[in-house]
């Protein structure tokens, strides 16, 4: 597991040096920053909520910086990087639980693992057994010790990769990454174009680029937010609370459109907008509920602030030495 954690490490310094040369781009640096002061200059107005149409602005006119070879935005490309960055907490995730998995079928023959076990070698000396018998004692003892180690094991491997890379992106030189819960609303709007289309694309012919679930942007979001500190500034945005407000909204207006009108025509077109919009509203919850899950799994623990100092020199052990500039 120690080996999975620092080639993941390694990984993640490296996406994490792209990540820092997007939001350093000074077309995106400056127009966060002009949304930041929006939002404070009308936080009154805007009755505490990031503004949707804002976050879709940002969306639809980061298409005039220029439109990558794969015909995505430089947005699309930033929702696959942060995406990468939680497949790879994932990663870590899974193999953590399939440890778990492996030492809980060999721990279960053993009755207590709370409780202090006997030392089979001191039971065999006093007995006065053969060296052999003694031999094998000693060896049990340290099967034991091996296991219930193991099983218990306080490692934090979440913890330990948000304060190793915690120290690293939250120097000065790293003011430029104080926007990034900015740039959250409308990577979201991206998100969910993205996933729509995903799924649009499983019932058709060509299947390319057609998907159902991707998770990783949930992941990658709550751990980035974790690791430059944050949440707090995310949440003050109450972006969810925004989108939630003007779907209802929108699917309001159109329903009593829909029930005022009398053209067939019209008709069948309020009635396709309302399931294109009830689509919409559903994905932004869905990911409402991934990111609050993923958030559960970056929340500090105390009882293992010891051994996360520990790993992380071990970490650090790993390092090459090149910082992420």
């Amino acid at each position: 597991m120690n080996t999975a954690v620092n080639s993941t490490y390694q990984f993640l310094r490296k996406k994490f040096a792209i990540f820092s040369q997007f939001l350093y781009d000074e077309q995106i640096k400056s127009r966060l920053t002009k949304d930041i002061r929006h939002f404070r200059q009308n936080v009154a107005s805007l009755d505490h909520k990031y503004s949707f149409e804002r976050a879709n602005k940002f969306n639809k006119g980061i298409r005039k910086l220029g439109i990558m070879p794969d015909g995505g935005t430089y947005l699309d490309h930033f929702r696959i990087l942060v995406t990468h960055i939680g497949n790879a907490m994932g990663y870590v995730r899974m193999i953590r639980s399939g440890g778990l998995h492996f030492v809980s079928n060999s721990i279960r023959f053993i009755p207590n693992i709370e409780s202090q076990a006997p030392n089979f070698e001191a039971l065999a000396i006093k007995e006065n057994l053969r060296e052999e018998t003694i031999d094998a004692a000693k060896t049990f003892d340290h099967v034991l010790d091996n296991l219930v180690k193991n099983f218990s094991d306080g490692n934090n491997y979440f913890q330990l990769l948000v304060n190793v890379f915690g120290k690293q992106l939250n120097d000065r030189k790293q003011s430029h990454l104080k926007k990034f819960y900015v740039i959250v609303p409308p990577l979201t709007i991206n998100y969910v174009e993205h996933i729509i289309a995903g799924k649009e694309k499983m019932n058709k012919k060509n299947k390319d680029d057609a998907l159902f679930t991707d998770d990783g942007l949930s992941m990658g979001i709550a751990y980035i937010l974790q690791v430059l500190d944050q949440w707090s500034l995310f949440d003050s945005l109450h972006w969810f609370t925004s989108v939630e407000e003007m779907y209802k909204s929108q699917i309001q207006s159109v329903t009593k459109q829909k029930d005022e009108n009398s053209e067939e025509k019209l008709d069948q077109t309020l009635a396709l907008t309302l399931k294109r919009m009830d689509s919409y509203h559903k994905e932004f919850k869905l990911l409402y509920y991934g990111l609050s899950s993923a958030r559960i799994f970056f929340r500090p623990t105390e009882d293992n602030s010891d051994i996360e100092e520990e790993e992380e020199k071990n970490v650090g052990d790993e390092d090459d030495g090149d910082e992420v500039e």
